[in-house]
């Protein structure tokens, strides 16, 4: 089983970068994706391509935030939102049952902003954390993809001592994922397979740092415990530039 998370910043720009081209040779099984910046009554067939079950949950403001999953098997139930407001009316979660497994696709808020949007975030990871605790105790079989929006240790960025105090690697939301790993028990499913550097999923637009690499890793799926020994191996897709992420491709034995 195939899954790819990709934040496109623009579904309908990616698109037009041939997005959708690639998906189709990808060999991709559920597609989890972040930022569409669009309404679903926007969108054409281009958006929603034959052979693909698709979902969407738009944010209430047109052109900002959403998420969509896309699927080739119908996925048994399909659910929007996470029940608090912050989530709910930005479009961030969708998630969809394939037997006794939940794919989601989480887009988490961006501090970078200013101290209101890390405000906001901050209070996203709030009322997060006590639904991981809850799907933990609950035994339930998860890949939650997405643009989390935190570079979790040094590895997982180029320069690491220039953003120490950066939104995305403040050291309260470091800690913040190594408790959701450590203690609460999720897995970071990319790390089970590739230990290396330099393995960044997001870029900057600003000197070069895509041809250069100076990138982020903040995109992940992140999967209970039970599903550890099933991840069979990971890649991050460069062969072309559709957005300022790179789709994050994982195989799962499922």
């Amino acid at each position: 089983m195939r899954i790819v998370s990709a934040n496109l910043n623009g579904i309908r720009s990616a698109a037009s970068k041939g997005f959708f081209d690639w998906l189709e040779t990808s060999g991709t099984d559920v597609l989890c994706i972040q930022e569409t910046k669009a309404q679903e009554h926007q969108l054409d067939l281009l958006h929603r391509p034959d052979g693909w079950n698709s979902y969407f949950f738009d944010a209430e403001r047109p052109g900002y935030s959403g998420t969509a999953l896309f699927s080739r098997q119908k996925p048994d139930a399909v659910r929007t939102g996470l029940g608090f407001e912050l989530c709910d009316t930005q479009g961030r979660w969708i998630e969809a049952d394939f037997g006794d497994l939940t794919v989601a696709s989480l887009y988490l808020p961006s501090g970078s902003a200013n101290e209101e949007a890390q405000a906001r975030k901050d209070l996203f990871l709030e009322k997060l954390m006590p639904k991981m605790r809850q799907w933990r105790a609950a035994g339930r079989k998860m890949v939650i993809c997405g643009d989390w929006n935190i570079a979790h240790k040094e590895i997982d960025l180029k320069n690491w001592k220039g953003n120490l105090k950066n939104s995305g690697f403040l050291p309260h939301e470091r800690a913040w994922l190594t408790t959701l790993f450590d203690d609460v028990g999720w897995v970071d499913a990319f790390r089970v397979v590739n230990q290396e550097p330099e393995q960044y999923t997001w870029w900057s637009n600003r000197g070069q740092a895509y041809a250069k690499n100076v990138g982020w890793r903040i995109d992940y799926h992140i999967v209970s415990p039970e599903l550890k020994n099933t991840i069979k191996s990971t890649s991050i897709y460069k062969g072309e530039k559709f957005s300022d992420h790179a789709p994050l491709i994982l195989d799962y034995d499922i």
